[in-house]
């Protein structure tokens, strides 16, 4: 059995961290797809970095997997994905769930506020 953390852990080991530096040099790039795993309001509240694909966490296996009725076509396990949320935990237990899922080139870049520290754009929804 596995506490939260443990299952954090695991995640954070697994899938790499991006910086926001290093991600805004990505934006925009055909073979990378940002996907913000935050709720429907928290992206409608603050918007979400362009181009972002926003599909909640609970919700990615399922438009991830090519086979699944309900798959985004967004989705390419040859991209990078720059996954992110509201402060880091969400998108790293993604990230390890899309690795899991044949993913390859998965980065976790944290929390949304970091990107707006940075200076990073935003899309409003």
């Amino acid at each position: 059995m596995k506490t939260v953390q443990q299952m954090l852990a695991d995640a954070e080991a697994e899938v790499p961290r991006i910086s926001p530096e290093d991600a805004k040099e990505l934006v925009g790039r055909p073979d990378v797809l940002f996907l913000d795993v935050r709720e429907p309001a928290e992206v409608a509240a603050s918007g979400k970095v362009p181009g972002a694909l926003a599909i909640p966490r609970g919700l990615v296996e399922f438009r991830a997997d090519p086979a699944s009725p309900l798959h985004d076509a967004g989705f390419d396990r040859a991209k990078t994905v720059v996954a992110y949320c509201a402060s880091g935990g969400r998108s790293a237990l993604v990230g390890k769930v899309l690795k899991d899922m044949g993913y390859a080139n998965v980065r976790n870049l944290g929390g949304f506020k970091g990107w707006l520290d940075a200076g990073g754009e935003v899309e409003k929804t």
